[in-house]
């Protein structure tokens, strides 16, 4: 089943039409047709507010895993607007704005030992390299360490096929405020052609490194660090970017505070 199927089959459910899902979620008409007709999924900005009004979760309508229903009836509004649930943590009030990811969804441990679900494969994730986003790393053997897993409805929307799918560790502080220290990435291995400002992990003469990457005049590349304050442009022409091998295009990333 699709998004647009499950989108269809849910607000029938509810007896909703796209006009209540227009004014619901103040979408244009354009953009709602799009939904259910399969021409577009919902981005960001409305798959929160979308999944309260069909009362599901944003990742049963995206990607079709397990659908947690839930009563909107418990929604309080605050002094500021904000809405909240009620008693859902005891002695606490959560509380999370109207297009932040409602915290309903039930978190399952896992570790190495539990089995793969249908939908889910085992990215490597290589411990050892770590991507400079600073100056620049030496080159360290690649050993895989433990592996991090994906769903492959995940790797589908992004466009990646699991076996070209890498997990590796940036160090340094040129892509912030975007990447930061010890955040890790995914990488694309099979997505090496350069689209202007797109992110890239590239071997740069022995160094390992994640930037964003420009095509320049006559074959030269132009290497962009976000944290431009301390790490200006880099421009190298035709000869000298030889020494610049992409290693693929960095579709996801992780941060932990």
């Amino acid at each position: 089943m699709s998004t647009q199927d499950r989108l269809i089959a849910r607000a029938k459910e509810l007896g909703l039409k796209q006009v209540d899902i227009v004014k619901a979620t103040k979408a244009s008409k354009g953009t709602v047709s799009n939904w259910f007709s399969g021409r577009d999924t919902p981005s960001s900005k409305y798959i929160f507010l979308l999944s309260e009004i069909l009362k599901t979760t944003p990742n049963w309508i995206l990607h079709g895993e397990q659908q947690v229903l839930f009563d909107t009836s418990k929604y309080k509004i605050d002094a500021k607007g904000k809405k909240y649930i009620e008693d859902f943590v005891p002695n606490e009030r959560l509380d999370f704005e109207l297009n932040e990811p409602s915290p309903i969804s039930r978190i399952d441990a896992w570790d190495s030992d539990t089995p793969l679900d249908e939908d889910e494969v085992e990215v490597p994730f290589f411990m050892e390299v770590e991507l400079a986003a600073g100056i620049g790393g030496e080159f360290v053997n690649e050993t895989k360490g433990p592996k991090l897993r994906f769903a492959k409805s995940t790797l589908r929307r992004c466009g990646v096929e699991p076996e070209a799918a890498a997990c590796v560790k940036v160090s340094g502080n040129s892509m912030e405020p975007r990447l930061f220290d010890g955040d890790v990435v995914g990488v694309n291995t099979l997505d090496k052609k350069i689209v202007d400002g797109k992110t890239y992990a590239i071997n740069h003469d022995g160094l390992l490194r994640v930037k964003r990457l420009y095509r320049l005049p006559g074959g030269g590349i132009r290497i962009n660090s976000m944290n431009t304050a301390e790490y200006p442009d880099e421009h190298y022409d035709a000869d000298e970017s030889r020494s610049i091998t992409v290693i693929g295009r960095v579709f996801w990333h992780s941060s932990i505070w």
